[in-house]
């Protein structure tokens, strides 16, 4: 890939649509969801040790919430194969299982496939890898981002190898806008935009909240497209307010919509409307770069 950032350009056919995890595809955060009711974890004690140490200690707040991950699984001998074996019985909200493959499969055959367009999926996290690797959405995905645990020598998570903040995550959107997806790429390198990929006006974020202000900021900024979702069965309002406040006195996103995936839904359609856009644009400049190559005949 470094090659590319010497300058050559590259086709820039593919659409990523990019998801938060925790309250975007799932109702649930992932921890409450399969790893405190399997160790017996009382999230009110676990959330509360991690708030001292950030308040009291300055401690990054995921180091924090990994370093209490680490304290209360010791006993548990638990290791990253362990973690994926329990994301098996992740949940979502409806919709989630199929719609990455019916959105792909809209923009498959057809003109858009013959002009080389192809749609692409990625779940940036700041939740364990390990449980999202594991998880039925795992071979539904290009790239999977989370933190992450290093091993010891007996096979158990010892010490965090990555995290991910609410301000890194924006490294993931760059590193898919390049095309530098293994962590070892340095997503640094410069890269001039018609060597990218991804053009960011070919991505669309789906994120929940506040934690993806980063994420919609950066989005907004280089012509990308993104949606707030929100629970709708959420009954104190609370999801939905995050997002109305996003959208209506932040002015971070166009669009908020319930986290209903299903076909016909308001946020299904304003994924595969935002899709149709980019692939039509896409569709319209190989059709204009095909033109302006031609030599036209001499008039007379």
């Amino acid at each position: 890939m470094r090659g590319q950032s010497l300058g050559m350009s590259v086709p820039q056919n593919t659409i990523a649509l990019v998801y938060d995890y925790d309250q975007t595809l799932s109702p649930s955060y992932m921890q409450d969801d399969v790893l405190f009711p399997k160790f017996g974890i009382n999230p009110e004690q676990f959330w509360a040790k991690c708030n001292a140490l950030v308040k009291n200690q300055s401690w990054d707040g995921e180091l924090a919430y990994m370093k209490c991950l680490l304290d209360y699984l010791a006993m548990d001998h638990v290791s990253n194969a362990d973690l994926m074996d329990l994301g098996k019985g992740m949940s979502y909200y409806p919709g989630v299982e199929e719609v990455f493959q019916e959105i792909t499969e809209r923009f498959t055959g057809g003109e858009h496939e013959s002009a080389g367009i192809k749609v692409e999926h990625y779940i940036v996290s700041s939740g364990l890898k390990a449980l999202l690797d594991g998880c039925s959405l795992k071979d539904k995905v290009k790239a999977i981002y989370g933190c992450e645990f290093g091993e010891d020598e007996h096979g158990r998570i010892s010490f965090p190898k990555r995290t991910i903040s609410h301000t890194t995550k924006t490294q993931y959107l760059f590193r898919i806008n390049k095309g530098m997806l293994n962590p070892d790429d340095d997503v640094n390198d410069h890269m001039p935009p018609e060597a990218r990929p991804i053009p960011f006006q070919n991505m669309i974020y789906v994120g929940d909240g506040p934690t993806d202000v980063p994420c919609f900021t950066v989005m907004k900024k280089n012509g990308g497209h993104a949606i707030a979702v929100y629970n709708p069965k959420d009954i104190s309002g609370r999801s939905f307010r995050k997002c109305y406040q996003l959208c209506t006195h932040a002015d971070r996103v166009k669009h908020i919509a319930p986290a209903d995936y299903r076909k016909g839904s308001h946020l299904r359609l304003l994924l595969e409307e935002m899709v149709k856009e980019v692939a039509d644009r896409i569709l319209r400049e190989r059709l204009e770069e095909r033109e302006s190559g031609r030599v036209a005949a001499p008039g007379f």
